[in-house]
């Protein structure tokens, strides 16, 4: 099958796609009104703010699968939440925290910035994947997993950049963006999370997102002799 990028199976249909996206930009107009910092609400949701307009001008031409449409979707108002309160004190984090220790979990901190962390990985993975497979030659295999989730840490690296030039930037006014919490190992955790949420979205997601791309089940393989 050729990489046609407009190839794709299964697309959300049209009136999907307006609910998802009347569903995030309606929150992201909710988080705005109520967020605590202003500073951090934008740091938070920047990626919100230009993702939405980049995919609404692309969409007629590039259209997403319905599988990363939802995860895009899920993952934009795990970002605008964060943003409204904060990761250190959004209301969901507590319930989480709660449930865990209700369960026999020790958790003293909001784990919010944890879920934000696994789903830059969970959700990214299927994006990465997704341009791989309609962008480039790259077809099924080792070498797509790797290059995925080289992908996903790669980012995640350069998130971590982001908020230490936060820090040196605005100083104790970008602690609420940081939201480490007093963990001096924040930093390695959430690049661990990001990268199990990537590996648990390969595992969970990739038969679901070959049939959405209307790929067959037949993997052509090429070997190529060592040395060539």
């Amino acid at each position: 099958m050729a990489n046609d990028p407009l190839a794709i199976a299964a697309p959300p249909s049209r009136a999907e796609a307006r609910a998802l996206l009347l569903v995030v930009c309606a929150a992201l107009l909710w988080s705005a009104l109520v967020a605590n910092d202003r500073m951090t609400w934008f740091m938070e949701v920047m990626w919100v703010i230009a993702g939405v307009p980049l995919l609404v001008w692309r969409w007629r031409r590039f259209p997403l699968t319905r599988l990363l449409s939802w995860l895009l979707a899920v993952h934009a108002l795990v970002l605008i939440v964060g943003g409204a309160y904060t990761y250190a004190e959004t209301p969901p984090g507590y319930w989480l925290r709660d449930g865990m220790n209700a369960l026999g979990f020790a958790v003293q901190r909001n784990p919010w910035d944890r879920v934000g962390h696994f789903m830059q990985g969970f959700v990214p993975a299927i994006l990465a994947r997704e341009l791989l497979l309609r962008c480039t030659p790259l077809r099924r295999g080792g070498w797509l997993v790797y290059l995925v989730l080289a992908a996903v840490l790669s980012f995640s690296a350069f998130f971590e950049l982001i908020e230490w030039w936060s820090a040196v930037a605005f100083g104790a006014d970008a602690d609420a963006f940081l939201a480490t919490q007093g963990d001096p190992w924040d930093t390695q955790w959430d690049m661990f999370t990001c990268l199990i949420g990537a590996a648990i979205s390969l595992l969970l997601w990739s038969r679901l997102h070959d049939r959405q791309l209307g790929l067959s089940a037949d993997v052509r393989r090429v070997r190529v002799p060592i040395g060539a």
